[in-house]
């Protein structure tokens, strides 16, 4: 199994994969002063907000951290989603429709930390599962058997 660096090299060299997925919470807190919004820097470093926590900061998480602004919260959020190359979110999709694409489940499933997925590259999670979006659990909730 690899380390969880060689992860992070082999991702960087993946044009699919965003480098902000492995900023620091300083890389963060200078790209959102770069943005214009310097008066944010404390709560991005108070709150330990890095790469995988960014790619997974909803709007409605904002205020928890102290950024109450709700245009500045329209700007950041429009320009994390640019950054993290996650498409304008579609609000009148249907259910019928897969959730994510592939990058927003990457995504997703870095956000969060463990050896397996601290060692899983974005190349590996789709040789592993070929198409992971879309596969309903079987069940045999409705499954009627004969009587002895």
């Amino acid at each position: 199994m690899a380390s969880a660096q060689a992860t992070i090299v082999e991702d960087l060299k993946d044009k699919r994969v965003p480098s902000a997925l492995y900023w620091t919470t300083e890389h963060v807190a200078d790209w959102v002063e770069e943005l214009g919004f310097p008066q944010y820097k404390a709560c991005i470093l108070t709150n330990l907000i890095n790469g995988r926590k960014l790619c997974f900061l909803h709007a409605s998480a904002f205020p928890r951290i102290g950024i109450t602004d709700f245009e500045h919260i329209k700007i950041i959020s429009k320009n994390i989603r640019d950054l993290i190359y996650l498409e304008e979110p579609f609000w009148n999709r249907s259910i019928a429709v897969p959730p994510k694409n592939n990058l927003g489940m990457y995504l997703e499933l870095k956000s969060h930390t463990g050896k397996t997925i601290d060692t899983t590259t974005f190349k590996q999670m789709y040789q592993n599962n070929p198409d992971p979006k879309w596969q309903p659990p079987l069940s045999n909730q409705c499954l009627i058997l004969p009587r002895d």
